[in-house]
């Protein structure tokens, strides 16, 4: 059973990963190397595909020093070579005597490393902390296991429902809170999905933007994605230098995930487009979403979802996770639910 270093430990680790907002299409890891008498020897954590993965960057800073140490790690110790080599083989070489982990690695390419580390007469516990292991990577998680990316559509609305003019016009319904919340999320997705229609009418950048609405360095950007057969004239802003531009001209969900599979993409940010989003709620292709509503009223408009329903048996309900206040505006994040029409009655 892991003591109470160890799982204080895994928290320093958990939060060392939190710290990079974004390591797609890898997790994010932290690890923690530990004497042993307890005491801390290094902290490391990944920072993106082509870096160290968390274990080889602590082990490569506490030296000789991880000779019989123990490593807490938040994702079991990988066992194949990528672009980097297996962690498992790391720490075996590194001379460690016993590696505690959290959750297991879903991914069949790259799982076993326990089992190698075992074979290797180190000392393994994993679990440690799993559930908080596993929130730290569920989109990830899901792209691995489910073979396609995770998808979070976000919209903003009016309360009662709306998020355009009947002219069209969407700019802006909710305020400056919101909008800048909204680039904290998008940060941490590795593909901004938007329809051709949306992009035309508001001619969107698609882009992580600071506090002060600059656009984060061109390395920290996700690829945009824009779907559906209309062209869209070379001087809109989706062609800037800014940040890559994917054109996908199919109005398919299943078909934008697969181009994106092969771009290897593992977390989608869906916005821009009440059409584009209804296809992928038919589908059932939304596992997140994250809606801002703001205190007002337009009273005659086009809806923030297209769907199919034709009558209120079709009522799909949400599962509230969070609701918060965004400035003047309410924020709701929820995921598809699963409940039964009674409860709404």
């Amino acid at each position: 059973m892991a003591s109470d270093t160890e799982i204080s430990a895994m928290r320093r680790a958990l939060d060392a990963a939190r710290s990079v907002f974004r390591t797609l299409p890898n997790p994010r890891v932290g690890c923690v190397l530990l004497a042993p008498d307890g005491s801390e020897l290094a902290i490391g954590v990944h920072r993106g595909a082509g870096t160290p993965h968390a274990e080889v960057d602590a082990l490569t800073q506490a030296g000789d020093a991880a000779r019989g140490a123990t490593a807490v790690v938040t994702l079991e110790p990988c066992n194949h070579i990528g672009r980097t080599g297996p962690c498992a083989q790391a720490l075996i070489k590194a001379g460690v005597a016993r590696v505690v982990f959290g959750q297991t690695d879903p991914d069949k390419s790259a799982s076993g490393g326990a089992a190698t580390l075992t074979a290797a007469g180190i000392d393994v516990e994993s679990g440690v902390l799993a559930d908080e292991a596993l929130a730290l990577n569920v989109e990830w998680t899901h792209a691995v296991t489910h073979g396609r990316p995770y998808v979070t559509w976000k919209y903003a609305a009016t309360l009662d429902g709306l998020s355009a003019a009947p002219d069209g016009t969407s700019k802006w319904i909710t305020s400056d809170a919101a909008r800048r919340d909204v680039q904290v999320f998008r940060a941490e997705a590795d593909a901004i999905v938007a329809g051709t229609g949306a992009v035309i009418a508001d001619d969107p950048r698609l882009t992580v933007r600071d506090s002060n609405d600059l656009p984060l360095p061109f390395d920290q950007q996700p690829l945009r994605v824009v779907v559906g057969e209309t062209k869209i004239p070379n001087y809109y802003r989706v062609y800037d230098r800014v940040a890559p531009t994917l054109m996908i001209q199919s109005r398919d969900p299943a078909t934008v995930l697969q181009k994106l599979v092969e771009n290897n993409i593992r977390h989608v940010w869906l916005e821009g487009g009440p059409r584009i989003a209804g296809a992928f709620w038919n589908a059932g292709l939304i596992d997140r979403i994250i809606g801002y509503m703001a205190p007002a009223m337009l009273g005659s408009g086009r809806a923030a979802l297209e769907g199919e329903a034709t009558t209120l048996a079709d009522l799909r309900p949400i599962d509230i996770h969070d609701l918060t206040m965004i400035g003047p505006d309410i924020r709701i994040i929820g995921t598809p639910g699963r409940m039964q029409r009674e409860d709404f009655d």
